[in-house]
């Protein structure tokens, strides 16, 4: 891995969108790798206020405040987006309109998007994924072949500005990857 100075991301925001039931390891531990790197995560959910993580998807966790709503946020704003699962979190988020808009406009100007887990169930919503190689929870790789994507069983997958993992079992992988490919974009 490349060291790094804790400045490469600095005056970058990545916003991270979640709601309630988002698994906890796959928002703190990437947004941590991003403060890491200087960079400035932003929690966006659809409802304001704060959002209840869970472990596992069963045991309630950690709450955290909401920066921005959805229906508020504009992609221009980040540098890029992280998607963290949570089967809870993903089947509610992939379904708000405002969300949805949220991600295609960051997927339609190529900025880089990272879905964990079922974090990429939004990009079938989106559209985003056809002709697209990933990965993610062997439970959606179904959802996502059909939605057009080839489906990798891989800890960690980058297709252009796409970078998914499977699980958090692989965050150490899905951090490196995606402070790699935000520091990539914020030098461009």
């Amino acid at each position: 891995m490349t060291e790094h100075t804790g400045e490469e991301l600095k005056g970058h925001k990545i916003a991270f969108l979640a709601r309630r039931g988002v698994e906890e390891p796959e928002l703190t531990e990437p947004w941590k790798a991003i403060e890491a790197a200087g960079g400035e995560p932003v929690l966006v959910s659809n409802e304001p206020g704060t959002i209840t993580a869970l472990v596992g998807d069963w045991d309630k966790s950690g709450t955290y405040d909401v920066d921005v709503v959805a229906e508020d946020a504009n992609a221009d704003d980040y540098l890029g987006l992280v998607l963290p699962g949570g089967t809870l979190n993903s089947d509610k988020i992939r379904d708000d309109e405002a969300s949805q808009k949220f991600v295609h406009a960051f997927m339609a100007a190529g900025k880089p998007v990272a879905p964990i887990c079922h974090g990429a169930w939004i990009l079938v919503e989106t559209g985003d994924v056809e002709g697209r190689t990933m990965t993610s929870t062997p439970r959606i790789r179904t959802d996502l072949k059909n939605a057009g994507a080839t489906w990798v069983d891989e800890e960690f997958h980058r297709d252009g500005n796409l970078m998914s993992s499977r699980s958090p079992r692989d965050l150490d992988a899905f951090n490196k990857g995606i402070v790699e490919a935000f520091i990539e974009a914020a030098n461009k």
